[in-house]
């Protein structure tokens, strides 16, 4: 059971523009998720569970049609390209799938020093589009951020997690070799460098209270 509040928008987001260092398309798309899998593995932050992704036709659009093809792990030696091509519907044979979600687990410290498991702790994407590559990793839990969703300051969770992002961040930048750039501001937050926005605090030394859009 989820011990964490999950926000409906991301709290932070970061993508990696990766067309200058590599051939779009999907062979070269999953390629980077099991990339950023295996930077985020190093801190323990993500563990595939599964694919997701929806089918198109060029010229026409969406199909309706959506797959989850269940990844184990480690996922090394499975020809991920074989069987997403696989799956493609059999009523649009010339269907294409759209942007690829990872879904797995990540673990996370709370004030305690204490390891949880949560799904979705982080979530990844990539666009296996032929003309444009794109990465994205977005967060949308406050283990994040000095100030819980409730405005309270956490700087134990905060300490014990944070660092973990930043470092995964540098990681996966490290092995793409291309400067991420900051998804847009929500509600929740946005990205700051390696990290997640803080808001001033107001005069009792409390941030923005959002959980009454969660």
């Amino acid at each position: 059971m989820s011990t964490l509040m999950r926000a409906p928008r991301h709290c932070g987001s970061w993508f990696w523009d990766l067309d200058e260092v590599m051939t779009p398309g999907l062979d070269s798309a999953l390629s980077v998720a099991m990339r950023m899998i295996d930077a985020l593995k190093v801190f323990d932050l993500f563990s595939p569970v599964a694919l997701e992704y929806k089918w198109y036709v060029l010229d026409s659009g969406p199909t309706g049609v959506e797959s989850r093809l269940t990844i184990a792990d480690p996922p090394g030696g499975l020809n991920l390209s074989e069987r997403v091509s696989g799956s493609r519907p059999a009523a649009f044979p010339s269907a294409e799938p759209g942007t690829l979600h990872l879904v797995g687990s990540g673990a996370w410290s709370d004030a305690e020093g204490n390891l949880r498991r949560e799904a979705r702790l982080i979530d990844i994407s990539v666009t296996p589009d032929p003309t444009n590559l794109i990465a994205e990793l977005s967060v949308h839990h406050d283990i994040w951020s000095w100030f819980d969703f409730s405005g309270r300051p956490h700087p134990e969770v905060y300490n014990r997690n944070a660092p973990r992002l930043a470092e995964a961040l540098r990681e996966i930048t490290s092995v793409l070799g291309v400067e991420p750039e900051p998804g847009e501001p929500t509600y929740f937050g946005h990205a700051v460098g390696y990290g997640v926005s803080t808001g001033d605090p107001d005069e009792n030394g409390l941030g923005l209270d959002v959980t009454d859009h969660l």
